[in-house]
């Protein structure tokens, strides 16, 4: 695939970014498109490989090496189309996924990998600037209905595939728009909002309805719902954060992340912004080094903020794969993000003791440094390490220490839904719930995770939901590199 000798010839060449001291003053995206000859370059870097590894890291199945193989030939339609075969949301995933697949490329065993990530963007950018994408509404209906909860990228995919299959498909979101964490959680300027509208405005092109607002389990009732259609498909997310138990949390001036980061997208779509979640001429702290407390940086930095940090628990990560974390495995290593990349402070192996307040507002927090040791049984904890203390000065403490599950009470209560050891929704091998009828995708029953799998589990469980509904086996496409494929010629 791609040119035969194109890892020889070419170098890894990272998409072209605004300049820091601009994009900190806006919202807007700050990747710039590929000029189309380097697309073509770094997607002739894909190798012949006997096995594609690429296949193994991405939970889709994207035939990789197939897309960047007509990449390279200039063949740009049939790269959409074998693109789209496999993920509902290409515009999506090649901003958001951190790209399981390029660690797992063969060129990443000793050499920087295929550019995959970017290369999906821009095919899929090109595609609807091309007018290759269009509504496809199914060719008759078959009398089904079924709701389904949530409207991030598992609830999305799912009303993809079941409205694709001819069901009636309504899509019930608790926030004003749909998209989840998409619209409400994900910062522009790493995905323009308009960017969902227009994935919105093509699903109800479709056929799918959307109806905002509507808090399930409240009104109406997830009972209700249930009794109302053929089926009911939860992709509710895992929001409930973990929270910090520390002297002094109660503080204003402590906020959890996910507030801060909604309030700043509605803010960007025209609300007003509340004056205790903005970063403005405040000394910030962020605890958290993932993604989200990222997102809450590079947010801090558009927002004004006097002083921004970012506080890890854990050590550092090595620069280079640890023995035993082997290609093609995620590779756990140092890395810093386009957020991280516009300044503020890392700090890690700190854990915070205590908040301490200044005129009923937060002011102060005590801090110890810790270190990684071994328990009897040989499992690795965390140990105060003495004398270690210090103190930060700060206005705005953000809470992104992840996620612990998702939202159940209401599902307990009226569906009695069972839920496993770590607290998420109970599914057997097909996304079915403990309730015949309901089943439930994405983070609702895998915990926090990759866009990706939420987008794999959404399109995976249309058929299962499909196949229950027909009383026959589902014709939806099921993963990338479980079907042949034979790229056009």
């Amino acid at each position: 695939m791609g040119k035969t000798t194109g890892f020889l010839e070419w170098q890894r060449e990272a998409p072209p970014k605004r300049q820091k001291s601009d994009r900190v003053h806006d919202t807007r995206e700050f990747i710039l498109p590929l000029p189309v000859e380097q697309s073509r370059r770094q997607a002739g870097r894909c190798m012949d490989c006997g096995i594609p590894f690429c296949h193994q890291g991405c939970p889709l199945g994207n035939l990789i090496p197939d897309f960047n193989d007509l990449v390279w030939r200039g063949r740009w339609e049939e790269a959409w189309a074998v693109l789209s075969s496999t993920n509902d949301f290409p515009e999506f995933t090649g901003r958001l996924c951190p790209a399981p697949c390029e660690a797992a490329c063969v060129l990443a065993i000793d050499q920087a990998p295929v550019t995959i990530e970017q290369i999906e963007k821009e095919i899929a950018d090109r595609a609807f600037q091309e007018g290759w994408v269009r509504p496809r509404p199914p060719a008759s209906r078959t009398g089904k209905t079924v709701a389904v909860v949530g409207s991030g990228p598992a609830g999305l995919a799912v009303a993809t595939g079941l409205n694709r299959a001819g069901h009636g498909v309504t899509v019930y979101e608790r926030a004003p728009a749909p998209g989840g964490l998409l619209r409400f959680g994900i910062p522009d300027f790493k995905l323009e909002k308009s960017l969902v509208e227009r994935r919105v405005r093509l699903l109800e092109a479709e056929g799918v309805t959307f109806r905002c607002g509507v808090d399930v389990g409240a009104s109406p009732g997830f009972d209700q719902l249930a009794a109302e259609h053929d089926a009911v498909v939860l992709a509710l997310g895992a929001r409930r954060p973990r929270d910090l138990v520390v002297p002094g949390r109660e503080l204003p001036g402590v906020v959890w992340a996910m507030d801060y980061l909604e309030a700043q997208n509605r803010h960007v779509g025209g609300a007003p912004l509340p004056p205790e979640l903005s970063a403005h001429g405040k000394r910030v702290v962020i605890l958290g080094g993932g993604d989200t407390g990222s997102d809450c940086l590079g947010t801090a930095h558009r927002q004004g903020a006097a002083h921004v940090e970012q506080i890890e628990l854990l050590p550092a990560p090595p620069q280079l794969r640890a023995p035993g974390n082997w290609w093609p495995d995620w590779p756990l290593v140092f890395r810093t993000s386009s957020s991280q990349e516009e300044g503020g402070g890392r700090e890690f192996a700190l854990s915070t003791t205590r908040l301490l307040g200044r005129n009923g507002w937060l002011a102060e927090m005590e801090l110890a440094r810790v270190r990684m040791e071994k328990d009897e049984a040989g499992r690795g904890c965390l140990v105060a390490v003495p004398g270690s203390e210090s103190t930060r000065q700060v206005d705005l403490l953000i809470l992104a220490m992840g996620f612990v599950g998702p939202e159940t009470a209401a599902l307990e209560s009226q569906l009695g839904l069972a839920l496993d050891a770590r607290g998420n929704l109970r599914v057997d091998g097909r996304f079915r719930t403990s309730r015949p009828g309901i089943w439930a995708v994405g983070d609702a029953r895998r915990g926090a995770s990759l866009i990706v799998w939420a987008i794999s589990d959404g399109r995976e469980a249309a058929r299962d939901v499909d196949s229950a509904l027909s009383s026959a086996p589902s014709r939806l496409p099921t993963r990338g590199n479980d079907l042949p494929f034979t790229v056009p010629t």
